[in-house]
């Protein structure tokens, strides 16, 4: 491995600009076996399966992504704090950045293809990105609960977080809050609180869900990074250089899987349907699957399950 051992399997490798890019990989060799990259949401990291795997019901032992049998990699998207550092100049980057950053790394470690990119949310726009830029270097490109590009609807909502942010140095719980009215839905709310009370806060349970998961996030998150991270949620787009989504689709040699959450606030349904509508105009199959759930945009993590026999056919 061309890389430092930094600690707890992350490895680091410092690319042609200086930058470091860090990394865990999970089951087979790599240089041996069939390679599936994972690019994680905004508030994840490298840890896609084992104790603290976000993604444990996809990935791991006999699960639909089988580490018997595949080679994992997950980059930690630079400046997510997770392997301790953080960025100042990232304002200047997109998510194109840093799937090239990503390419690199991989070009490093000596992979020359993917057999699959899967990413959420986030992860799903550099997913995107990275067939885009490198359009022979991946056989699946799966994109679940995400977009080629950041809508209007996404560049309002991130700009709403950036002005929450920038109010004081304590604000991220405040941003946390905002953005799960985003990652949820409203029949949701009503299913999990029904406009109960807790008596003993004199809040609605509601409202001291809300808090505490403000206070869980600024526990294990710094401003900083979430700044970075937001930042580029608003930046997807593979069109930014001047070609059409449509020249860049026809270009793309993967097969292209798209899984939608039929509740999705943050990356709406209707958005991947039109998707796969211009894809097809131009003689592109997109496979689009979709998830139902009440839930919204986080039920690609909180009902993993439901992805699982979507992935079944693409890994068998």
């Amino acid at each position: 491995m061309n890389a430092s051992q930094l600690h707890n399997g992350i490895h680091l490798l410092t690319l042609s600009s200086g930058r470091k890019l860090s990394f865990q990989t999970f089951g087979q060799d790599y240089h041996t076996a069939p390679i599936v990259l994972v690019n994680h949401p905004l508030t994840g990291d490298s840890r896609v399966t084992g104790e603290f795997g976000w993604w444990n019901n996809l990935i791991g032992e006999g699960k639909p992504i089988d580490t018997n049998t595949y080679a994992i990699i997950s980059f930690n998207i630079p400046g997510n704090g997770f392997d301790g550092n953080l960025i100042d100049d990232f304002e200047s980057w997109n998510t194109g950045t840093i799937a090239r950053f990503f390419y690199e790394g991989l070009k490093q470690l000596g992979v020359g293809h993917l057999h699959t990119v899967i990413g959420g949310s986030l992860g799903a726009g550099i997913s995107w990105e990275m067939a885009a830029l490198y359009p022979d270097f991946i056989t699946n490109l799966i994109p679940v609960g995400g977009d080629w590009k950041s809508t209007d609807w996404m560049i309002a909502n991130t700009f709403v977080q950036k002005q929450i942010l920038a109010l004081s140095s304590d604000s991220l719980d405040v941003a946390r809050m905002h953005a799960m009215l985003c990652y949820r839905t409203p029949e949701s709310f009503k299913i999990k609180f029904n406009r109960t009370v807790n008596e003993e806060l004199g809040l609605f349970n509601v409202e001291s869900w809300l808090a505490y998961h403000g206070e869980k996030l600024t526990n294990r998150f710094q401003v900083q990074a979430y700044k970075t991270m937001n930042h580029l949620l608003g930046s997807i787009d593979i069109t930014r250089d001047g070609r059409t989504f449509e020249e860049i689709v026809k270009s793309i040699k993967s097969s292209i899987h798209i899984f939608s959450i039929d509740s999705d606030l943050f990356f709406p349904l209707s958005e991947d349907k039109e998707t796969v509508e211009r894809a097809k105009k131009v003689g592109v199959t997109i496979n689009h699957q979709i998830i139902t759930s009440k839930y919204g945009h986080d039920a690609f993590l909180m009902e993993s399950e439901k992805v699982v026999p979507l992935l079944s056919p693409i890994f068998n």
